[in-house]
């Protein structure tokens, strides 16, 4: 039976539909970040970034039928986490978050950030950073760092070359290790990429696990169905090690291209049954995160 249609559309999301599948209770979106005027962005930050508070996100929560959230801390404020621990006070116990540190970070601010239900660092090879250039070394100081505080992970944001380059370092990490937006390994390519190997071993070696994620990142199909063998492809290879992202407020798109229904109902197709979706969306993200 269809949902009813929205009366008005969300911000940053295209469409008036929902999901055609009702998700289940504890649905978990892990991967969103949110954009308060009241925070300033870091200076090495060019662009304008976009207006999305927490209430315009509860408004997707609201058309998604999602609960819990995992903000991640976009590049846009540098090492400053002040708007993504607002928005961890205002959602409450069913957010967790991704926070952004320097390499020098010291422990005293890492204990800060768990005590505020922050569970673990995103480090960015992709994005313009405060820092400048992210290096493997900083990859290894800030996973060892991370290590020392319960239920914590290192995220990766990478080029699909990179992820191939740093496999054995990847590999080593002391940490859960995540890995964003499909390892933004091109479509058209899929399993036969040579990064779909490596983030595979990785899978296969037990430490790894994927975002089902930014889609329309490398997709060049309508409805982004060119990404349905590689997404399924990881989904028969490592069920229990992936979580999905809306990556709302879509910032690497143009405005009004993205629709968050249709992203639902392409996890749906890419998990292949609703057991399986209902494990990528509550169980895995309950784990990981410890919600």
């Amino acid at each position: 039976m269809a949902q009813p249609l929205l009366s008005a559309p969300v911000p940053h999301s295209v469409g008036l539909n929902r999901p055609a599948r009702t998700l289940p209770p504890l649905a978990c979106d892990s991967h969103m970040h949110i954009f308060d005027p009241r925070f300033a962005p870091s200076p090495h930050w060019r662009r304008q970034p976009p207006d999305a508070p927490v209430a315009a996100y509860r408004q997707l929560q609201q058309r998604l039928g999602t609960r819990r959230a995992v903000v991640v801390t976009p590049s846009t404020y540098g090492t400053g986490n002040a708007c993504t621990l607002d928005a961890l006070d205002q959602l409450g116990d069913d957010a967790r978050g991704v926070a952004v540190v320097a390499q020098d970070v010291q422990d005293a601010e890492l204990d800060r950030l768990h005590a505020r239900r922050v569970r673990g660092l995103r480090v960015n090879f992709v994005s313009p950073q405060s820092w400048g250039e992210t290096t493997p070394q900083m990859l290894a100081t800030l996973a060892r760092k991370a290590a020392r505080l319960p239920g914590w992970h290192i995220q990766v944001f990478m080029h699909p070359e990179q992820i191939v380059a740093l496999e054995s370092v990847l590999a080593a990490l002391p940490v859960p290790l995540v890995v964003d937006h499909l390892g933004r390994i091109d479509p058209a390519q899929g399993q036969r990429a040579e990064a779909h190997g490596a983030l595979r071993r990785l899978l296969d070696g037990g430490n790894a696990w994927v975002k089902l994620s930014g889609a329309y990142m490398r997709s060049t199909a309508p409805a982004y169905a060119d990404t349905l063998p590689l997404a399924q492809a990881l989904v028969r290879a490592a069920p229990e090690r992936l979580v999905w992202g809306s990556d709302w407020p879509h910032t690497t798109e143009a405005p009004g291209t993205v629709n968050d229904a249709g992203l639902v109902d392409l996890l749906r197709a890419w998990a292949g049954s609703d057991a399986a979706m209902d494990r990528i969306l509550v169980d895995n993200p309950a784990r990981l995160y410890g919600f």
